[in-house]
Order: structure tokens, then sequence, then C-alpha cells
């Protein structure tokens, strides 16, 4: 009877084979039909996979505060922490985005505007002090003089086009934002975090009927501390770009320099990629200094940024981010030039949690296989 069951069992495994060789065969035969079929279906499910993704986000901030609000002498802020600590993180979302939208953006795009208006002038005043250079200087070479021949003659200001700029990020908008979605988005991501108790709990139990208790005890422990790793990780570096995008920005203000805005703005925004962020930001706004304020101010503001930015080095950021990621320097910039060679920005950003995961991981599959030998 056994055997019989066995060889049953045998059978429908390759049924089942059989069937997926066919399923996927059908689908590449007809892969324009299955892969707008697909389109369609992840369209569909755009606003609640976004709504999970906001969930996700925004766990982390209504935990901690309603971990607060629990320890309150107040019955009723105790008995609804959940949902006000919820409340809480969309207020705060939304004042951000009020500010960013209506104080932020406005002064940097003014910025930028002026400094495409006067492209042309700028790359003239460029070129010309580029030919006063001596001829002996390391800056002139005959790769420089090809490129600058090569570019002398182009109108910068037809690149940047401000009608097709706009229709672009009006199309990227609209594809996004639409009302509805943005309704569905939201209405799910209050959902999942009013119920995340519930949801996690499923998760859990499935995840433990699944594997073996080891495994599931694995999965369980690197997922809390994956967790704790990027929660962390993101929030101290975009609380760190704010507050360097800030200082940068009022002491170029103070300077006299020009585009401060939208130069504090870059050097905020670039900060939260790990060493190279800041670096990229840093030369950029030294190269626009140099040709919009001359040599000796641009001298100055490197002074003043290379300070700032070790003032937040050394005080700022620790005091910020708390915990280290224990990962090495020779590691993040390994790992970020991985992260940015193959999924650009937003790779360079996740690099680093991702390697303090990866780390975290192998130094205790080492450890386990150490304790293993001696046993």
């Amino acid at each position: 009877m056994e055997e019989l069951r066995n060889h049953g069992k045998k059978w429908f495994y390759w049924f089942l084979l059989g069937l997926a060789l066919i399923l996927i065969y059908k689908a590449l035969d007809n892969f324009t039909y299955v892969s707008e079929a697909i389109g369609q279906f992840l369209n569909i499910l755009a606003p609640f996979l976004v709504g999970v993704l906001i969930a996700y986000l925004f766990y982390m901030p209504c935990k901690k505060i309603e971990n607060t609000y629990t320890k309150s002498k107040n019955k009723f802020i105790r008995k609804k922490a959940r949902t006000l600590s919820i409340m809480t993180v969309y207020l705060i979302t939304v004042l951000i985005l009020v500010i960013l939208i209506n104080v932020i953006l406005p002064v940097v795009w003014e910025s930028v505007v002026d400094l495409i208006n006067n492209a042309q002038t700028y790359y003239t005043i460029a070129i010309d002090r580029y030919n006063k250079l001596p001829e002996d200087s390391v800056l002139k070479n005959e790769m420089i003089n090809e490129v600058i021949a090569n570019v002398q003659h182009i109108d910068i200001k037809q690149y940047f086009r401000f009608d097709k700029i706009m229709e672009y990020i009006l199309k990227v908008i609209g594809a996004v934002t639409g009302i509805a979605d943005i309704f569905v988005a939201v209405i799910v991501s209050i959902y999942v975090l009013s119920e995340r108790t519930r949801i996690l709990r499923f998760f859990k139990r499935l995840t433990e009927a699944i594997f073996k208790e080891n495994t599931y005890k694995n999965i369980d422990k690197y997922y809390n501390h994956s967790n704790e790793i990027f929660f962390n990780f993101v929030a101290s570096q975009f609380i760190d770009g704010i507050v360097v995008g800030v200082l940068v920005t009022i002491a170029m203000t103070i300077m006299g320099i020009k585009y401060a805005p939208l130069l504090g703005f870059l050097i905020g925004l670039f900060n939260i990629i790990p060493y190279i962020g800041a670096i990229i930001a840093v030369v950029i706004s030294a190269l626009i200094t140099l040709i919009t304020g001359g040599t000796s101010q641009a001298i100055w503001m490197l002074i003043v940024v290379i300070i700032l930015q070790q003032i937040d080095a050394n005080i700022i950021n620790p005091k910020i981010v708390g915990q280290s990621l224990k990962v090495s320097p020779l590691l993040v910039l390994f790992s970020v030039t991985i992260g940015g060679a193959y999924f650009g920005i937003l790779g360079m950003f996740l690099a680093v949690p991702v390697a303090a995961i990866i780390k975290i991981i192998a130094e205790d599959y080492v450890n386990y296989k150490l304790a293993e030998k001696k046993a």
C-alpha cells in the first residue's frame, strides 16, 4: 500500500512538472498577450502594493509613537494609542509635504530656472577662465581641449526645455498619483497599520507551518534584524540630510553664494548616500560656485562645507544614528559602488543596510560552523 502511495505521488509530481512546462510554453508562445495581461493586473494591484509599501515605511514610527502613547496617564490616549499613533504619523507626513511643496521647492526651483537661463553665460565664463590658465597647467591637456572643442558652440539652453520638463513631470505624476489610486493606497496603508499585529501573527504562523523549527527561528531573527537596521538607517540618513542641507544653506546664504538654496538642497539630498553622495554634491557645488562666484568664493565654500561635514560626521550623525551599523568604510564604499552600478541612486542608498544585513548573516554562519567544528 505504501509503495502504491509513493508511486502515485511520483506520477503526480511528474504531472505537475508537465503542466508547468505546458504553461511556460504557452506563455512564451503568446508573450505579447501575457505581458499585456500581467501589465494590466499590476496596474490594478499598484495602489494596493503602494499602500502596503507606505504601511511598511510607517510601521516603525507608528510603533514607537504607539509605545509612547501606551505609557500616557490619560486613559483615552492609552486606549486609542494605535489609532492616535497612525493619525500622528500621517499628520506629520502631510505637514512635511506642505512645507516641502510650498516653502522649499519653490525657492530651489527659482534657483534652477535662473541657473539654466544663464547657463550659456556661465559656460562662456568657464571657457574664458580655462583659456587663461598657464599652458603648463595640469588642467590643460589634450582630452579636455578636445571636449571643449566639441561642445564650445552648443546652445546649452536647448537641452533644458521647460515645457518638455514640465510635460514629463506631469506625465509621471499622472501615472502614479491618480486621485482614486492615492485614496485606495492610503486606505490600504491605514488598514495594514491598524491590523498589523494580526497580519504579522498570520505570516509568522504560516512561516512556522512551512519551515522547520530552526529555519523558522532564523527567518524570524533575520526579519527583526533587517527591519531594525533598515528603519534606523533610513530615518537617520533622512534626518541627517535635512540637518546638513539646512546648515549648508544658511552658511552659503551668509557668505553671499549664488544659488545657496539649490546647493544646500543638493548637498542635503546627496548626503543620504554614505561617503560617495557627499563627495559628488560638494564637487558639483564647488564647480557651480567657481563659475558663478569665482575662485576665492569657491575655496571658501569648500572650506565651510568640509568643516560642516566634519561636524556632521563626528557630532551630529552619531547623535542621530545612535547605534552604528558596524559596517567598515571599505565595505560601505564597495556596497555603494555595486549598488549604484546595478540599481542607480536607489541602489546606492539601500546598499549600506543590505550590506549590514548580509554581514550579520555571514558572521552568524561563520560562528555556527566554528562551533560545529569544536563540538
